[in-house]
């Protein structure tokens, strides 16, 4: 086998990884890559997608798999392909083929894993039937990711260490899913003149990230009620006066994600209360990501969202009171349901199979405030790290038509000025933040937000 020059940086990259991670533990460590999941019957399965820590190690998307990592050395344990698989699959590399590719130590059948795994660590997949052969493996009980124990939750805190802030080769690879999000993106608002129904755009924007040999990095939102926040629905039909919201981010063919949300109108132009909404949204959207720099505590970037959309909505006349007490009250919340952003690398929630391990610092717990409580990242922002800004307003009927919010709010939101913008259903305006030893880089820049920008990329249909 003939190693490449793109091998010898994987192999580099990888050598690095593995040795930073042997300077923080003492023991070592199995990482499962996960098999795919038949769909009804075994030969129809669904995509596979292997496990993100096994990835950051092995560098490869390779199946039924396992590395051992100790002392900064990688051991590949990986059975070779059935000769009668040709057939059906092609050729595939032998195990010593991909175990000098990624730059392995030493290269096993997976029955030889079970002689080695005394006394190891991992982290525990989300396959059941994968969970029963790592404590086999292990002969130990395994608790979940979210909630590991002894070396298991020293490993994911070492792990969270590492992948919090990105290497050189995640950066290139990031920045390649950034780009064809951007892509699909203008895709998708070109698209919506002709498109009938909502699945047109979808198929304009996913089109465009397959053609780059890319996935979609999570199930794609493409919806004229917003106010889902992750409809899965595209069978709505576009009319005059929707507002389309696309959250859609492409995954490169190593498993780094990007995500990014556009909300454009169907007609090609915002309505008066559209665009109103819009401006409060999208001023939210920029004066959080001009506050983003090492040494920012993230839930500060939350709060300024949260009292720049409740200022805006004062100024329209929804919202009633002083900003400050309005949002130290939730009341901002009605609108602004979720939390600002969140980590993104090689999942697009990044490590969040970790529960709260990843996105929050250690010693803090979520809050059980209705205006914090569905913040994903609570820590102080270091560079390297990659994260999301998307403030969005919905009018989410369960909230808004609740008895007890109704009357808690009845001082504080101007129920008959909010009827007037009832062709608001939801939008939000997200992009991909690097922090930056300078303060920060917008991965996904070059697709515009100002309304008339969306407007003329959107075009006016016939």
């Amino acid at each position: 086998m003939q190693i490449t020059k793109s091998d010898e940086l994987l192999r580099n990259i990888l050598h690095e990884r593995r040795q930073k991670l042997a300077s923080l533990i003492d023991f070592p460590v199995i990482l499962w890559s996960g098999r795919s999941i038949p769909r009804n019957y075994p030969a129809l399965v669904y995509p596979f997608r292997a496990s993100s820590h096994f990835l950051y190690f092995a560098g490869l998307p390779l199946e039924n798999a396992a590395i051992r990592l100790e002392s900064g050395k990688l051991e590949l344990f990986l059975d070779d392909a059935d000769p009668g698989s040709t057939l059906w699959h092609g050729e595939m590399p032998k195990r010593a083929e991909i175990a000098e590719r990624i730059g392995a130590d030493a290269a096993f059948p997976m029955s030889e894993l079970k002689a080695r795994g005394t006394n190891a660590a991992t982290i525990a997949l989300q396959d059941s039937s994968i969970r029963l052969q790592q404590s086999d493996i292990l002969d130990r009980s395994l608790a979940p990711s979210k909630s590991p124990t002894g070396i298991d939750l020293e490993l994911t805190q070492a792990i969270v260490s590492l992948r919090l802030s990105h290497d050189a080769a995640s950066l290139v690879e990031l920045r390649q899913a950034a780009a064809v999000t951007v892509a699909a993106h203008k895709a998708g608002m070109r698209a919506t003149p002709t498109a009938k129904i909502e699945a047109g755009v979808r198929a304009a924007m996913e089109s465009v990230i397959i053609s780059e040999n890319m996935t979609y990095a999570y199930p794609s939102i493409v919806t004229v009620h917003g106010e889902v926040l992750h409809s899965e629905h595209y069978h709505n039909r576009l009319q005059a006066g929707d507002l389309l919201l696309a959250d859609v981010g492409a995954e490169s063919s190593m498993g780094w994600a990007a995500d990014v949300t556009r909300t454009w109108p169907v007609s090609g132009k915002f309505s008066p209360t559209q665009r109103a909404i819009y401006d409060v949204v999208l001023a939210a959207h920029d004066a959080c990501i001009d506050r983003i720099s090492p040494g920012v505590e993230y839930q500060d970037i939350h709060l300024l969202a949260a009292r720049i959309m409740a200022a805006g909505l004062v100024d329209l006349g929804i919202l009633q009171g002083n900003v400050d007490d309005l949002v130290e009250m939730d009341a901002h919340a009605l609108f602004f349901v979720h939390g600002i952003g969140h980590l993104i690398g090689l999942d697009v929630h990044d490590m969040e199979d970790l529960g709260d391990l990843a996105g929050y610092e250690a010693g803090r717990v979520r809050s059980s405030r209705f205006g914090l409580g569905f913040l994903r990242l609570n820590r102080v922002l270091r560079s390297g790290m990659l994260v999301s800004i998307e403030p969005g307003f919905y009018q989410v009927s369960a909230i808004l038509n609740n008895p007890e919010t109704r009357a808690k709010y009845e001082n504080f939101v101007n129920w008959d000025e909010l009827g007037k913008f009832a062709d608001v259903r939801g939008i939000r305006i997200e992009d991909d933040i690097l922090v930056s030893a300078g303060g920060r880089e917008v991965l996904t820049g070059k697709l515009p937000t100002k309304a008339l920008e969306i407007e003329d990329l959107v075009g006016v249909s016939a």
